[in-house]
């Protein structure tokens, strides 16, 4: 039999997120969603707080009113759970993985199973939503082809990370049978807090301990010295990272939690601590895509009933071509007077900031936001930047070159005439307040100002005689406002998984930049 002929779209799971004291147990088991109904009426469009009416139905009907997902429930009865013979289960169904049912003192036990257990029940869920749906000859797919999305909010992602990961647990076949994994603010990398740090492995109240990085490590199969947010026997490429950056907004323990986790957060889960990475296919380490998103972690602003958390989620299951965005700086110079005083042998000490924002056409929504009004900005030193001992030559550290961004584009949106699929994105480099000899250095200074700032558009025809399917223009804003019209031959990657170009900057203001903007394209 062919490959799989419904692809992109797959059955999918939701996992939803942690629940501690057993009245919110109960809470999750008696809604037959778990949340993923949830929608909003509130949006906050600016860092200053304003809030604007918005209607966002909730991920799953716009699932069901968009791409045509089925939920999975007839006459009461969970048809992946049922014994009758005659149940038919669509292929663009999603699946609820129910497993606070077992801690139910409805349901179940009143107790919580570990993790484990979790992770052992969603590797049966996806076999059996395997075995139901390929029994149906009408769905034209073989057990073998057969694939699986998973979507997950906080905790969730941990009880699929550790299927995929931990050989232990669950069995080869259903991580064989997963395509894909999407996670809401996910702590990939524990949960840490302004007094006690990383949650302690002793905290056992709710199983929060599920967050400390040694018992995380025990149930993703590492080591107790690797870093808990490194993917194994998994691609990490193949997991998406959706980041909150809204802390304001998370109300729960009447904004303790909020307080506790800090700026750089989404009220529970802090910003470094929200992604994953891992080997590539090259062996080398590569990060997982990801986008941040102006979002708590749950509540009226939460990140995963929001259009920003919606627009991410299906441009990565359903999209055909990923875009990353990589800043390599060479050099960053110095204003003329702090140049003076570092000539002169004084102790000039600078950080820089990084923001961007990524739009696609056709959607209000920005795919990627980072701010520093919004405490999410790239931040880095200029020791972290080029390394080694000063008053030498110091070569840059591309391991450091700051990621920008990744963005998924779906040719079902593209324009009708040309096929074409586009984005833009706005990137500043801020000027920093210049540190001489423990001195804030204030002359010509002005907050918020830049080094350097560019609206870039591009843009992607299909083009079967051009390098990975794609024909490649840009366009600057201030050249050309809304259009890309210049030309740019692409090379291979060479990792062999896409193409890209880059594009130089130089300038020669002071302060000014000098680096390569690099844009890779992968189909996927």
């Amino acid at each position: 039999m062919s490959e799989n002929p419904l692809a992109p779209y797959h059955p999918i799971i939701y996992v939803r997120g942690f629940a501690a004291m057993q009245s919110e147990i109960e809470d999750t088991v008696a809604d037959p969603y778990m949340g993923f109904n949830i929608g909003s009426t509130k949006s906050r469009m600016a860092w200053t707080g304003d809030v604007k009416r918005y209607y966002f139905e909730s991920p799953l009907v716009r699932l069901m009113s968009e791409h045509g997902y089925r939920d999975v429930f007839e006459d009461g009865e969970d048809m992946v759970a049922s014994e009758r013979p005659d149940c038919e289960i669509p292929y663009r169904s999603v699946v609820i993985y129910r497993y606070y049912d077992e801690a139910s003192q409805d349901f179940g036990t009143g107790k919580t199973p570990p993790i484990e257990h979790f992770a052992q029940g969603l590797g049966e869920l996806i076999l059996r939503l395997r075995d139901k749906i390929c029994a149906n000859p009408r769905s034209g797919v073989a057990k073998e082809h057969f694939r699986v999305h998973l979507v997950a909010h906080s905790m969730g992602g941990l009880v699929c990370r550790a299927l995929l990961q931990n050989p232990k647990l669950g069995s080869a076949q259903a991580r064989a049978a997963v395509d894909k994994l999407f996670t809401y603010a996910t702590p990939h990398n524990g949960i840490d807090m302004r007094i006690v740090r990383n949650v302690p492995g002793w905290l056992s109240f709710g199983d929060a301990n599920n967050f400390n990085r040694d018992r995380m490590a025990d149930y993703l199969g590492l080591s107790s010295s690797e870093d808990v947010a490194v993917v194994k026997n998994f691609p990490p490429e193949r997991i998406f990272n959706l980041v909150g950056t809204n802390p304001r907004d998370y109300t729960v323990a009447a904004g303790l939690s909020a307080w506790g986790a800090g700026d750089a957060s989404d009220g529970l889960v802090r910003i470094d601590n929200a992604t994953t990475h891992g080997p590539g296919a090259d062996g080398k380490d590569v990060s997982s895509p990801r986008a941040f998103v102006h979002r708590s972690h749950s509540g009226h602003y939460g990140i995963v009933n929001s259009e920003e958390g919606y627009q991410n989620l299906t441009r990565f299951l359903f999209g055909a071509l990923r875009v990353d965005g990589i800043l390599d700086v060479d050099d960053i110079t110095l204003p003329a007077e702090v140049q003076k005083e570092f000539d002169a042998g004084k102790e000039v000490q600078a950080s820089y900031q990084f923001e961007v924002t990524v739009s696609v056409r056709g959607c209000q929504w920005q795919m990627t936001r980072r701010e520093v009004r919004e405490c999410s900005a790239i931040f880095r030193t200029y020791d972290e930047l080029f390394p080694g001992k000063k008053g030498t030559m110091r070569p840059p550290d591309r391991a450091r070159s700051p990621y920008l961004f990744s963005v998924f584009l779906d040719p079902s949106k593209s324009v009708k005439a040309s096929k074409s699929v586009s984005f833009a994105f706005d990137i500043k480099v801020l000027v920093p307040d210049y540190s001489v000899d423990g001195l804030l250095f204030m002359k010509r200074h002005y907050e918020g100002g830049y080094i350097m700032r560019e609206l870039i558009l591009v843009e992607a025809f299909p083009d079967a005689a051009a390098l990975g399917g794609w024909r490649i223009k840009y366009g600057y804003q201030d050249d050309n406002p809304g259009k890309a019209t210049l030309s740019v031959e692409t090379h291979a990657l060479g990792d062999g998984t896409g193409f890209g170009f880059e594009l130089a900057i130089a300038q020669k203001t002071r302060p000014g930049l000098k680096g390569t903007l690099r844009i890779e394209a992968r189909p996927v």
